[in-house]
């Protein structure tokens, strides 16, 4: 992990918020001179702890209110079959996020769709036609609330 002091922990605390800010902002919102916060953040850049910005959009405005978690299991479960999967998951329109995980299921999918139809539609005309998928369990998501900041752990300390 990169060695990240506390003007670096404010400063990615403060784009969190809302990476649109202006450098100026951000400066004085960390209290110091915009050039140093200009220098700060390319080098979390350079360093790669800033990896990006995204924006942000409501599921509901677009038409895709309803989201869901769909777990699914691969058989066999070779690297072929699962990154193969893996790859056309992630390219789906429905697609917000793929999960790879241990256990047992193989993937968590998490889709943003139209409607519950639409949801149906997914999963049975789309994952389970695949020869690969042996089990698909779907979660229909009531809330999602995401973490807009994460922190750094916090050092641990050593017993003797």
């Amino acid at each position: 992990m990169p060695d990240l002091d506390s003007l670096d922990l404010a400063i990615l605390r403060e784009l969190q918020k809302d990476a649109r800010r202006t450098n100026r902002d951000v400066a004085a919102a960390v209290g110091v001179a915009p050039t140093t916060a200009l220098d700060r953040t390319r080098a979390l850049r350079e360093r790669g702890v800033i990896t990006g910005a995204r924006l942000e959009v409501d599921l509901g405005a677009i038409g895709r209110p309803v989201q869901a978690l769909v777990a699914v299991r691969i058989r066999p479960p070779s690297r072929a079959n699962i990154e193969g999967f893996r790859t056309w998951a992630a390219g789906l329109p429905e697609t917000l996020g793929v999960f790879v995980t241990s256990g047992t299921e193989d993937f968590l999918i998490h889709v943003a769709v139209p409607d519950n139809d639409a949801l149906y539609s997914f999963v049975i005309d789309g994952l389970t036609q695949r020869r690969e998928v042996a089990d698909v369990r779907t979660s229909v998501v009531y809330e999602h609330l995401q973490t807009r900041a994460v922190e750094p752990p916090a050092p641990r300390r050593r017993h003797r």
